[in-house]
């Protein structure tokens, strides 16, 4: 036997937001059917299991592949199937179900092994003028800058439940505090959490899109656990995301800090509802979020 030189790390095992970018540039297929196929990665993962953002944020790119130039994503609809395997590829079939004049449809299902995981509608328009409204930004939230990392709070976790948090592409500042080992303060179903990648991301507003997507399912389910006092490392705890919409509202940059604002309405019979509103740093409402969740709290 001969000794062997350990292999280099390349920009992928050290970037996570380069690791993101890889993940989200999807090959064309060469296989043909009524459909346009698409194939990709995922990140990989300390517990083997597909981060449903990715899988939605790669449904978006392989959708607006399909879509004409100048038409932008302003909404979508998305189901939960299965759990995704991360060391496995992902397939995904768009069925271009209408063109018109100034909106475009696409349903986008993502297969592994044969087996959908996850399904999605989404809509594309033309930018057209029109009246213009928000709600406001919420005043007086710390800035990011003001509150600690993520690392700060992750003193007695296991180490491959914090390589789950620190080698994501996002940094994620809570508002008040995270809920990884314990729920401090009142148990109140609202909360806000700052996000921003690690790193500068293309300019490529389709990227910022799709990354916003991304972003959108890292901490929503939050504002349920919130509430009843619930944090992430409770034993026996059991969450899985159901269902996920989203509308874009505004060009955003998600290389920027943005404020996501959630709160939770209902919670009941396993299940639970969570909406967002993601904020610009000025103030602009760059999209809304909605998701429910399953949620099995043990007595």
């Amino acid at each position: 036997m001969t000794d062997t030189a350990e292999p280099a790390e390349t920009a992928l095992d050290t970037d996570p937001v380069a690791a993101l970018l890889s993940v989200l540039d999807l090959a064309d297929s060469t296989a043909r059917t009524t459909e346009d196929i698409f194939t990709g990665v995922s990140q990989p993962m300390p517990l083997g299991r597909v981060y449903g953002g990715q899988v939605l944020a790669q449904s978006i790119v392989a959708a607006q592949r399909t879509i004409p130039e100048g038409r932008i994503v302003h909404s979508m609809h998305g189901y939960f199937l299965r759990p995704g395997d991360s060391s496995k590829g992902i397939t995904f079939a768009v069925d271009r179900i209408h063109d018109g004049r100034s909106f475009a449809t696409r349903r986008t299902q993502a297969y592994q092994e044969g087996v959908p995981i996850f399904s999605m509608i989404s809509s594309f328009q033309d930018a057209d003028p029109g009246v213009e409204h928000q709600e406001p930004m919420p005043e007086g939230v710390p800035l990011p800058d003001e509150l600690p990392d993520a690392e700060d709070h992750l003193t007695g976790l296991h180490p491959m439940t914090k390589r789950l948090f620190l080698d994501r592409p996002v940094d994620v500042r809570h508002v008040p505090s995270p809920i990884y080992l314990t729920v401090e303060g009142e148990r109140v179903p609202r909360q806000a959490v700052w996000v921003r990648s690690r790193s500068a991301l293309p300019d490529d507003p389709a990227i910022h899109r799709a990354a916003l997507a991304y972003v959108s399912d890292l901490t929503i389910q939050e504002s349920i656990l919130r509430a009843h006092g619930v944090a992430w490392a409770t034993p026996g705890l059991k969450v899985a995301s159901l269902d996920h919409a989203m509308w874009w509202h505004r060009p955003g940059r998600v290389d920027d800090w943005l404020l996501y604002v959630q709160e939770s309405p209902s919670a009941r019979g396993g299940r639970g509802l969570a909406t967002g509103r993601i904020y610009a740093r000025d103030g602009a409402l760059i999209a809304s979020v909605a998701q429910e969740i399953m949620v099995r709290v043990p007595d």
